[in-house]
């Protein structure tokens, strides 16, 4: 049976239920801010907005935070390593998908393009909601959310609670995870403390039936969180500081298709300070004002040896970003509200190379030119307008972006780009359990350092530097739908997305390097991406409810005339939760289709290949319960150990598998 028959066949069954006897559902009366900056519910938004609450993050024992986007609509995750995972967005992802936390940028002037690994640098415990606002977010944020805008909101601590602990611990079949955890909080009527520490450990990771352990994969991590509000009269000040440290983590393709002996993530580390206030006046120009200033530090060190070589190379490269941005949310009348703001950010790039061969240590020119900056200053405004059933949405961004690449050989090379962006949408509510609407939003990603001053290995390839960039474009079109009921609610999208000024990695004739054809980037494609999602839940009864999703994307490189690159395959989740007052009980079914279109480049990237990527099929059971202090969790992990492997990934995924966990609090 296929899903849409599925889909149809559960809500004939369930449909003549007794609605008085039915819980509302939840996934379109979510509160979220990433779409305008402002609380609103998923449903009255003129967008498509995923939001995973604490209440999953509690059922399920998610590994990573990419991990905990798995199953949700429109979210694909890949995983080039185990210490990794990109979440694919509208088909993208990369450095052209945004990343935020607590409203702060996660993206720097580094971010690569295709798969990369700094989603996982957020701690997954620290975690009270995951927003996913697809297709768009230029207008709000900047650059980069050309697929889609991520946001990780962090847990806040509580006023009037006194002070609370608690222990956490987690422990998985085949050495999989150990995981220690402590946390200690506070509150008063004025101050709220929040503080933990996490200690991890990950043992290589086993396959499917046929697969078995996957030699080379496991690695180690340490956390650490502080958060402090202070309550004044009319506002709060609130103060954070977020610690994450991944060490030795394997690139596990490169060691085991690429003849290396060590191919590492020696450190992988983020440290974000932050300071905000938060205030609300009698004024309907300034009647909500936030501001935050930020400081975030990113290292990665990363080493290198081939078999049969003499030379470890050692990579060290460090961003330090300090951010400030100020939101005024205005509410110009009883149909007529805002969001407006500056925001600025400025990154340093330090990096270095050493070679040691034989005792010898030879330092040189890193993967980014050291000492190199970027800077980003903006102004927008979003306004929400509404008439009867009718509701008008517009924005406008401009952002100013100014990089300065020092080179020793070629000296400082100083580069400007300007974007103005808009966005506009329509909604017509013909009741208020149906929402129809049309939107349009314009994106752009401006080059960064890693586009313009990388030099060196890259995936298989050689790149070199490019100073003759500009920014790239999407143009994306969208048509939604969404009902919300008392027995169901159903949200669905129609999208289509432009992009123009692409910038893609071009082969400089024959020339190779330490064996590695030589490559430069340039905006030179166009392409296109189109397709539609599906969301659905609902109750049976007080207890029981259904769920299921299904993603679908077509993309295509129009001047090559082939497939995009990396397109994930039609993909979703299906299954069943049955929650009483201290129960959780979730079975969950998750497939992807095959992908057999494939790029020139998909081909020649040794996780993909000439054949694709077969279609798989797992199921999942997570379980949780609560008595008195004590917090029981269990998942039981792709119960019929299928070989599978998520598209475009350098690992497969876990086979058969059982996690345990127990919290004890106080």
């Amino acid at each position: 049976m296929n899903l849409f028959a599925a889909i149809k066949l559960t809500s004939t069954f369930f449909f003549p239920l007794n609605d008085t006897l039915i819980q509302q559902n939840t996934i379109l009366s979510e509160v979220v801010v990433t779409a305008t900056r402002s609380e609103s519910k998923i449903f009255s938004l003129p967008a498509t907005i995923s939001a995973v609450n604490s209440t999953y993050f509690n059922t399920h024992l998610s590994r990573s935070t990419p991990e905990l986007l798995m199953g949700t609509p429109g979210v694909f995750v890949q995983k080039t390593n185990h210490g990794g995972g990109s979440p694919f967005v509208r088909g993208l992802t990369g450095n052209q998908i945004l990343l935020l936390i607590d409203g702060i940028r996660l993206n720097n002037s580094t971010f690569r393009y295709g798969p990369n690994q700094y989603f996982n640098t957020i701690d997954p415990f620290s975690i009270s909601r995951l927003e996913v606002l697809k297709g768009e977010g230029s207008v709000a944020y900047g650059s980069d959310a050309l697929g889609g805008t991520i946001q990780a909101f962090t847990h806040n601590p509580k006023f009037d609670t006194g002070l609370r602990g608690s222990v956490y611990g987690r422990i998985g079949t085949q050495n999989i995870e150990q995981t220690g955890r402590a946390e200690l909080s506070y509150g008063s009527k004025k101050v709220a403390l929040l503080a933990d520490f996490t200690l991890r450990n990950f043992g290589d990771l086993p396959g499917g039936k046929n697969t078995g352990i996957q030699r080379h994969s496991g690695y180690g991590e340490q956390m650490g969180n502080f958060k402090a509000i202070f309550k004044l009269k009319n506002a709060e000040i609130t103060a954070a500081n977020q610690y994450f440290e991944a060490s030795d983590v394997p690139v596990y393709h490169k060691i085991q298709l690429e003849n290396f002996k060590v191919n590492q993530f020696a450190v992988q580390r983020r440290n974000l300070s932050y300071l905000k206030y938060d205030t609300r006046f009698d004024n309907p120009f300034f009647s909500h004002i936030n501001g935050t200033v930020s400081l975030q530090n990113s290292k990665e060190i990363r080493e290198s040896q081939k078999n049969g070589s003499q030379t470890f190379t050692r990579e060290n490269d460090q961003i330090n970003t300090l951010g400030l941005s100020v939101n005024v949310k205005s509410m110009l009348s009883n149909r007529w509200n805002a969001s407006s703001g500056v925001e600025i950010y400025q990154d340093v790039v330090q990096s270095n190379k050493i070679n040691i061969a034989l005792n010898n240590a030879k330092e040189g020119r890193g993967l980014y030119p050291d000492g190199s900056t970027a800077a980003s200053y903006a102004i927008y405004s979003l306004h929400t307008y509404s008439i009867d059933k009718w509701q008008l949405s517009a924005g406008y961004r401009f952002n100013l972006i100014g990089l300065s690449i020092e080179e020793e050989t070629l000296g400082t090379s100083s580069l400007k780009f300007r974007s103005a962006v808009p966005n506009a949408a329509i909604s017509y509510f013909a009741t208020n359990r149906s929402h129809l609407y049309a939107r349009y939003s314009r994106g752009f990603r401006a080059p960064n350092i890693d586009d313009m001053g990388t030099l060196g290995i890259v995936d298989f390839r050689y790149e070199i530097p490019a100073y003759d960039l500009n920014p790239e474009h999407t143009d994306n079109f969208e048509v939604g739908y969404k009902y919300q009921s008392r027995p169901i609610t159903f949200t669905s999208s129609i999208f289509y997305n432009k992009l123009t000024n692409l910038i893609t990695r071009v082969k400089v004739g024959n020339q190779v390097i330490d064996g590695y054809p030589v490559h430069i980037k340039e905006n030179v494609e166009s392409a296109s991406l189109r397709g539609f999602e599906v969301d659905l839940e609902g109750n049976i009864s007080n207890a029981f409810k259904y769920f299921g999703n299904f993603t679908y994307t077509f993309g295509q490189n129009i001047t090559k005339n082939e497939p995009l690159r990396r397109t994930p395959p039609s993909f979703g989740t299906f299954g069943l939760e049955y929650a009483k007052t201290n129960f959780i009980l979730r079975p969950e079914f998750q497939y992807a289709f095959a992908q057999r279109r494939l790029a020139a480049g998909d081909i020649s990237d040794n996780r993909i290949g000439k054949n694709g990527t077969d279609a798989w099929q797992i199921v999942n059971v997570y379980s949780t319960y609560t008595w008195k202090h004590f917090t029981f969790k269990l998942a039981l992990q792709n119960l019929g150990n299928v070989d599978y492997r998520l598209h475009g990934s350098g690992i497969n995924g876990v086979g058969k598998s059982a996690v345990l966990g127990l919290r004890v609090g106080i």
